[in-house]
């Protein structure tokens, strides 16, 4: 299934699932009253549809199946919202080597982009600093915990932030928790996982240089209203026969910026669940990002976006997470 949260005509979300190539939404509840002669609550939102289980989601691959056509709406007439908005948690991850190894690179082109010399300052740079966070990288898995009050869906401007100039996407492949659990084996986590979703973690570059030093993580870098960007839907497990297998593909304004493959993930979100689950509950709905694929941000070009620009961020099986960037007056 190809789950989703969207807006009713009162401004009140609704759970519902993509038919029709994408083109149509079937509305859960409803149909459940159409073809159960029942309301559910299990259909009052995504969440609650992981929350119960697998007869839930049953249920709900019966009525994306039957799609009674009182319950079908035309996609081009709806406000999408992330599929779980806001998620109980989000921990993004760093899961590609090659996106870290090209964002230090570009950082040093930058730094000695007016000396006398540059390729001379750049032979001097000491990057020992740059080395220790990819040692550690390449130990374990690392990740922060993002504002998950932050999350927006497609169908939402992302809002430019008053102290950036900087501004940045990344575009990565997020799964979410489905059955919850705590200390979960590596060859069991697959079982916990309910589907995957395209995640935009908005970037306020040059705020997010001044406080990384600190060594706490990113904070305003990463943290301002509609900085995470989710959808346009949860595709369930069993629709990805290889998760680690799908293109992605970033445009800004049309024009390919990068592209990458989950094929790339040094750590798999298997191996995220066994570390983060280690005497710590992993709860229904909450969010594990991959991290930025390589190739699949303008840092490491050191491109920037510009007011107005059309963010496309595309996953194979998934689609395109569609954002505007618009700077408020």
């Amino acid at each position: 299934m190809r789950l989703v949260t969207y807006l009713d005509s009162n401004g009140l979300p609704r759970a519902g699932a993509f038919i029709e190539h994408d083109q149509a939404v079937v509305d859960l509840q409803e149909a459940s009253n159409l073809v159960f002669q029942k309301h559910s609550a299990a259909f009052t939102s995504v969440l609650a549809l992981l929350e119960g289980g697998e007869e839930a989601m049953q249920a709900a691959r019966t009525l994306v199946t039957r799609a009674p056509s009182a319950a079908v709406l035309e996609r081009s007439s709806l406000k999408l919202l992330a599929p779980i908005q806001p998620p109980p948690q989000i921990r993004d991850c760093s899961c590609f080597e090659l996106h870290l190894e090209q964002c230090y690179a570009a950082a040093r082109r930058a730094k000695v982009a007016r000396e006398a010399d540059p390729e001379a300052a750049l032979r001097a740079i000491d990057t020992s600093e740059d080395d220790r966070v990819l040692e550690t990288f390449r130990r374990q898995p690392i990740y922060y915990k993002a504002n998950r009050f932050a999350v927006i869906g497609p169908d939402e401007p992302i809002l430019w932030p008053s102290y950036s100039r900087l501004m940045d996407f990344e575009l990565e492949l997020a799964c979410y928790i489905g059955k919850g659990g705590k200390n979960i084996r590596r060859d069991q986590a697959k079982a916990h996982i309910a589907g995957y979703t395209i995640f935009n973690d908005m970037s306020a570059r040059d705020a997010q240089g001044r406080e990384m030093p600190g060594k706490l993580g990113p904070a305003k870098g990463k943290d301002f209203d509609t900085g995470n960007v989710m959808g346009p839907c949860l595709v369930t497990a069993d629709e990805i026969e290889d998760p680690y297998n799908l293109t992605m593909i970033a445009r800004v304004n049309g024009e390919e910026w990068g592209r990458g493959s989950s094929a790339d993930m040094h750590w798999q979100f298997e191996d995220l669940i066994e570390h983060i689950s280690r005497d710590e509950t992993l709860h229904t709905g909450e969010v594990l990002g991959s991290g930025t694929v390589g190739n699949g941000c303008g840092l490491e070009q050191l491109r920037y976006l510009k007011p107005n620009d059309l963010i496309e961020l595309e996953i194979e099986q998934i689609g395109i997470l569609a954002s505007r960037i618009i700077k408020p007056e």
